[in-house]
C-alpha cells in the first residue's frame, strides 16, 4: 500500500471533496507515483495493468490543470481503442469532476455524429474518444485540436493490437506540439517503444508490477477433452458459488452460441461481441453492472473497459493467444480490495493449448492449479450439447507429442 494520501498531492478542494465523496483514500501505486509527476506537467510513460486505477492517476491531474481556464475549449484530448473504455474513463471524468463546471465528452463509433458535432458545437474541455471517429471528425473539420494542452493515450498496447497506430499518429499530427502527453501500457511492444519515443519528450517511467498478474486473483486450469468442454463450463457454473461472472472466447460466433445457449440453460446471461450495436453493447454492459445479467459472455477486444468491481469468476471458455492477454482477462476479477479466481478450461490434446499453459506459467513464475469437479464424468463419450452448437477448436496435437504439463 501506498504511504500517501490524495490530501497530500496538493490537489484543488474541489476535487479532494469528490474523491473523498467517491470513498477513494488510499492511492494505488499508480496513483501515488503518477499523480505527482503529471502534476508538474511533464510527460510520463506508465505500464500499468487493468484495474490498478489508472484512470484516476490521469483524470485528476487533468482536472486539476484545467479548473483556472476558460470554459467551453477543448483542452485536453484522452484516447481510448474501445466505446465501453471510452464510457468508463467519460464517467470518471463526471463523477471526480462534479463542480469544476468542466464538460466531458465521449466521441466513438456506431452512435449519430450529428450528436458528436452538435456536443463539441456547444464548447466542451475535455474529449474522451476512439480513434477512428475522432479521425473522422478532425478530417470533416468537425473538431478542433489546437487548443489542446494535454494528451493521453490510454491501453496503447491494445490500440496497436487494433491497427489504430496510423490513425493515431495521424491525430498527433494535428495536436500543438507544445503539450503534455502521458501515455499508459500494460506492455511494451517494439511498435509502442517506437512511439514513446517520437512523441515523448524526457518522460518520466512508471512501472507497476505490469506483467504479474493481480495477487487478488487464484488460478486454476480444468483439463477435459475437446467435445467436453461445454458440459464441464455448464458444470462448472451449476456447482461453484459465484457473483458476476465473465466467460471468454476466442471468437464472436462462440460468444454468441454460448450466451444463447446458457440463456436456454435458464442463466441470465449476456454476450459482447463485435457485431452489436452501440445501444445493444451499452445495454449488455449496463445489465452486467446492474445485476440484470450474472453471467456475460466476451470476446478480448469486446471486454476492453469492463470495470464491474463484482467480477467473482473469469472463465476462459478459449485460451487467449498471448500471455499479456491471460493477464488483461483474469484482471477483470480481483478488482477493489476483492479477491477472485481466474479458471481456464484446458484441452491437454491440443498443442496450442499446452503451448499456451506453458507460456502462462514462465510469466506468472509457477504452476496453475490443476482442478477437476468431482461429479463430472470425464470418460463420457458424447456431449449432452446439439452438434454444431461451437465453432471447432484449435487443431489437436501430432501423436507422439510431448507430455501434457512439462514436469
Amino acid at each position: 500500500m501506498s504511504s500517501h494520501s490524495f490530501d497530500s498531492f496538493q490537489l484543488r478542494p474541489e476535487l479532494l471533496k469528490q474523491i473523498h465523496a467517491a470513498n477513494y483514500h488510499t492511492p494505488t501505486p499508480i496513483q501515488a507515483q503518477a499523480i505527482p509527476v503529471a502534476l508538474t506537467g511533464k510527460d510520463v510513460l506508465g505500464l500499468a495493468q487493468t484495474g490498478t486505477g489508472k484512470t484516476a492517476a490521469f483524470v485528476l491531474p487533468i482536472l486539476n490543470q484545467l479548473i483556472d481556464g476558460p470554459r467551453g475549449q477543448l483542452r485536453a484530448l484522452i484516447i481510448a481503442p474501445t466505446r465501453e473504455l471510452a464510457e468508463q474513463i467519460h464517467e470518471s471524468i463526471r463523477t471526480l469532476g462534479k463542480g469544476t463546471g468542466l464538460h466531458s465528452q465521449t466521441i466513438y463509433g456506431g452512435v449519430s455524429m450529428r450528436t458528436q458535432v452538435n456536443a463539441l458545437r456547444r464548447g466542451v474541455d475535455i474529449v474522451v474518444a476512439c480513434p477512428g471517429r475522432l479521425l473522422d471528425h478532425i478530417q470533416q473539420r468537425t473538431i478542433i485540436l489546437a487548443k489542446v494542452k494535454i494528451l493521453v493515450l490510454d491501453e496503447a498496447d491494445q490500440m496497436f493490437d487494433m491497427g489504430f497506430l496510423p490513425a493515431i499518429k495521424n491525430i498527433i499530427h494535428s495536436i500543438p506540439q507544445q503539450r503534455q502527453t502521458l501515455l499508459f501500457s500494460a506492455t511494451m511492444p517494439p511498435d509502442i517503444q517506437k512511439l514513446t519515443a517520437t512523441i515523448l519528450k524526457d518522460p518520466v517511467t512508471i512501472q507497476v508490477e505490469h506483467t504479474k498478474p493481480l495477487e487478488a486473483i487464484t488460478h486454476a486450469i480444468f483439463p477435459v477433452k475437446a467435445h467436453l468442454k461445454t458440459d464441464l463450463l455448464l458444470a462448472m457454473l451449476e456447482q461453484t458459488r459465484t457473483q458476476l461472472v465473465l466467460i471468454f472466447t476466442k471468437t464472436k460466433h462462440r460468444a454468441k452460441s454460448l450466451d444463447t445457449l446458457l440463456q436456454k440453460k435458464g442463466y441470465r446471461c449476456a454476450s459482447l461481441q463485435g457485431n452489436l450495436s452501440q445501444a445493444k453493447r451499452q445495454a449488455a454492459l449496463n445489465g452486467f453492472k446492474d445485476g440484470t445479467y450474472d453471467i456475460m459472455v466476451a470476446t478480448d477486444i469486446a471486454a476492453r473497459g469492463i470495470d464491474v468491481s463484482l467480477v467473482s469468476h473469469v472463465i476462459n471458455f478459449d485460451l487467449p493467444d498471448t500471455t499479456e492477454a491471460y493477464i488483461h482477462r483474469t484482471g477483470r476479477t480481483g478488482r477493489a480490495s476483492r479477491t477472485g479466481d481466474a479458471f481456464s478450461i484446458v484441452c491437454p490434446d491440443h498443442s496450442d493449448d499446452r503451448d499456451m499453459i506453458r507460456q502462462i506459467e514462465r510469466k506468472m513464475g509457477s504452476p496453475l492449479k490443476e482442478l477437476t469437479l468431482d461429479a463430472f464424468d470425464y470418460n463420457r463419450v458424447n456431449s449432452e450439447i446439439p452438434k454444431g452448437a461451437f465453432a471447432r477448436g484449435p487443431r489437436p496435437a501430432a501423436r507422439g507429442g510431448r507430455q501434457w504439463r512439462s514436469k
